[in-house]
């Protein structure tokens, strides 16, 4: 059991970070903050209250390394910093949530509890394949100050489980980090932790394909830094002959970044054309911010001969994060893509720290765009019914998607993934405009629910209160609200299908007194060929399915067990004399001699066994006083002897058939070229015979095709199953029942 007390070289290292926080939480902890805070942690550790983590860290290290990431790379604040400290000790000394009300305020004690929730999942090992991480976000999306410490904590992890032992529970963390965490720092605009997290998931998942790539950028560090000093010095002179105040630098791509470039265009390292890029950043005041990154990109194109396709401009629209910033790709010296954004100071410090530092920490509530953010988040956490996989793959899929960005009539901007549809507008309105969406207008035209949208439209949705969502539509969605929206109506939908088709069911069995029965009603689910019983009511309850159909078929399921105890004579059944004109019914008296040359008796031929003029066959009373011709092999004829002995006729072939009887014949041969049209082209030849219908299936050289054939008695098909195997390729055939 891992020892909870801080060791000598912890001590020294937390006593350093102190030192650390103490300056960069000067402009923001209130005097005596970091006193009381150290008196706190003291009496904690001094009653080893403190529980390591699975990687067997001690938690205070864990939340100085969280702090100190979250002062540089995001921005310092008070309530987080005081939170992260006081979440270690709660539940560990004499110290409770109403405590640090009273000590620290309101705010501090809701976060603290929001935090506390945290610490107790990962205590419990809870990965983001569990349920209740998701739940546990969907509760955090109401403060991102939250989300932004789970992101910063976990980079802190990240960066302390190196080459740790339990290999397994770290491919496991960076795969969390890539999928969900790295996701949620792009949405929030947090580029750099998003790449250092992209990083090291792909250092602990393929060691093998980072250590190469780093390897060979540091040893073309130097040629790559020669080249971006000359390719600056002149852009430079340039610039400042326009009079700007900028920065001008280089910076090479993330590993995980040049690696999925290697993957998406298949070549190596040294054929990436934008394997770095040139940033300038422009001193100036707020008022001339376009003007100025417009000024430096049209020196930049005017030196450079730019690439049309590879032009980004999030300055006139920004990214639904508050990215804004210039991007062109120019072909500089010794031939070469060179990728140059342009961005002012404040530009730059959205890109680097994100929205996160710029949200109002009193209220809580951020800036518009910070707004939008969490509502989307919200969208796809309580949308996200296939479960957290599915979650993690909605939040990577509209994370890093190109977006478009689309006005309504009265000029409200939109921005939506690249290929989202017109249907997929309608839904990010509102779900129940989505619902009823017909179609829509696009800058004035008609346009169905399937249009793609592209940058500038202004679109104008179309309802009726007749239409609602259809399985087809999941295939127009793309945006995971959408398509979780469409899925849940669909259920709705069937659900209330389903209801209907039960009370349908109920009300014919009602009306012809029939006793329902579960299981019985099961066995005719599965006898009609359904899987779900939801779908089987609900293709009830939208006429799908014939509710006469299952009626029939419970009908015949049921009849056996009702009868097993009947025990009157073939002579006491009123036997049917009535016409019946069905198909499977014979109505010539000559053809057959049933018991005693009982006349004007209605029989039919039984289906399971479909005897012709000629079988051995006998007959069997139905409950409905129909005689029933089976063949004396007949699958059903050893139950129905043995079972129902007083409900069997003799019966026998009188006479000649004029007609022609049904039968099935299952022919196995090779699937070679002409073999079908040997076989047909015999059965038309046959002089009273006639093919009626035919199906084919071919496999690995091999096919069995199941033939119906109409003939005038057993001889006729005899004589054609000979015929038909003397086929070159034939390899058997059968009378199949």
């Amino acid at each position: 059991m891992p020892d909870n007390k801080l060791n000598s070289e912890e001590l020294t290292y937390i006593k350093q970070k102190l030192k650390d926080l103490l300056k960069a939480t000067r402009p923001v902890l209130v005097p005596g903050d970091l006193c009381t805070l150290k008196g706190t942690l003291i009496k904690a550790h001094e009653q080893n209250g403190f529980e390591r983590n699975a990687f067997g860290q001690h938690p205070l290290l864990t939340a100085f390394d969280t702090i100190a990431i979250l002062c540089d790379m995001v921005a310092p604040d008070r309530t987080l910093i005081v939170s992260t400290l006081l979440q270690t000790t709660l539940n560990e000394i004499d110290n409770d949530i109403e405590s640090i009300r009273k000590q620290w305020g309101d705010d501090i004690a809701l976060t603290v509890s929001r935090l506390l929730k945290v610490q107790q999942l990962y205590r419990k090992h809870t990965t983001v394949e569990s349920e209740n991480f998701k739940r546990l976000l969907l509760t955090f999306a109401e403060d991102i100050r939250v989300i932004i410490l789970m992101i910063v904590g976990r980079l802190a992890l990240m960066r302390s489980i190196n080459h740790h032992p339990d290999e397994d529970a770290v491919r496991q963390v960076a795969g969390e980090a890539r999928y969900l965490y790295a996701a949620l720092a792009h949405r929030l605009g947090l580029y750099t932790i998003k790449s250092e997290l992209e990083d090291l998931s792909l250092k602990y998942t393929e060691r093998e394909i980072y250590t190469s790539i780093a390897k060979k950028l540091n040893e073309t560090k130097t040629k790559r830094d020669e080249y971006i000093k000359n390719f600056i010095e002149p852009v430079k002179a340039r610039l400042e002959a326009e009079g700007l105040r900028f920065d001008i630098k280089g910076r090479t791509k993330s590993i995980f970044s040049i690696w999925n470039k290697i993957k998406k265009q298949r070549v190596d390292l040294d054929h990436i054309y934008d394997l770095f890029a040139i940033r300038i950043i422009i001193d100036t005041v707020p008022e001339r911010e376009k003007a100025e990154c417009w000024l430096a990109y049209s020196v930049i194109t005017d030196m450079f001969r730019p690439n049309p396709a590879r032009m980004k401009d999030w300055i006139s629209i920004p990214k639904a994060n508050g990215y804004e910033s210039l991007h062109t790709t120019v072909y500089g010296p010794d031939e070469r893509w060179v990728e140059v954004q342009i961005r002012t100071r404040r530009m730059d410090e959205v890109a680097e720290k994100g929205l996160a530092a710029h949200w109002r920490y009193k209220g809580i509530k951020a800036e518009a765009n910070l707004d939008t953010w969490m509502s989307n988040v919200r969208d796809i956490l309580e949308t996200a019914e296939s479960g957290p996989m599915e979650l993690m793959k909605n939040m990577k899929m509209d994370v890093y998607n190109r977006e478009v960005f689309v006005f309504t009539p009265k000029g409200d901007l939109y921005n939506l993934p690249a290929g989202a549809t017109l249907l997929d507008f309608a839904f990010h309105i509102h779900t129940g405009l989505g619902a009823q969406c017909t179609g829509g207008r696009v800058n004035g035209k008609a346009r169905k629910i399937n249009y793609k949208l592209e940058s500038g439209d202004t679109v104008e949705i179309m309802t009726s209160p007749n239409q609602q969502p259809n399985q087809g539509w999941l295939n127009i969605a793309i945006t995971s609200k959408a398509r979780n929206k469409i899925r849940a109506a669909l259920k709705d939908s069937e659900s209330r299908a389903a209801d209907l088709g039960k009370e349908l069911l109920q009300r014919r069995f009602k009306n012809r007194k029939i006793d329902y029965n579960e299981a019985l009603m099961t066995k005719v689910i599965k006898k009609l060929g359904y899987k779900d019983t939801i779908r089987f009511f609900s293709d009830l309850g939208d006429n799908t399915l014939d509710v006469g159909t299952v009626v029939d078929n419970y009908v015949s399921l049921m009849l056996p067990e009702n009868e097993n105890n009947v025990t009157v004579s073939a002579d006491e059944f009123v036997l049917n004399t009535a016409h019946d004109d069905t198909e499977d019914s014979v109505s010539d008296s000559d053809v057959l001699i049933i018991g005693n040359d009982i006349k004007g008796i209605n029989y039919r031929m039984a289906k399971c066994c479909n005897p012709i003029f000629g079988d051995d066959v006998f007959g069997f009373i139905s409950a409905e006083g129909v005689v029933k011709i089976h063949r004396n092999d007949c699958p059903n004829a050893s139950n129905i002897r043995a079972k129902y002995p007083y409900r069997v006729i003799k019966t026998r072939w009188s006479g000649k058939f004029a007609g022609q009887m049904a039968v099935t014949l299952r022919i196995l041969g090779n699937d070679d070229i002409g073999i079908v049209t040997n076989i047909t082209s015999i059965i038309t030849k046959e002089s009273n015979t006639s093919l009626r219908n035919i199906s084919i299936d071919s496999h690995d050289g091999l096919f069995q095709g199941f033939l119906v054939v109409g003939v005038n008695d057993t001889q006729s098909l005899n004589n054609l199953i000979k015929k038909i195997k003397t086929v070159k390729g034939v390899k058997d055939v059968q009378r199949s029942n």
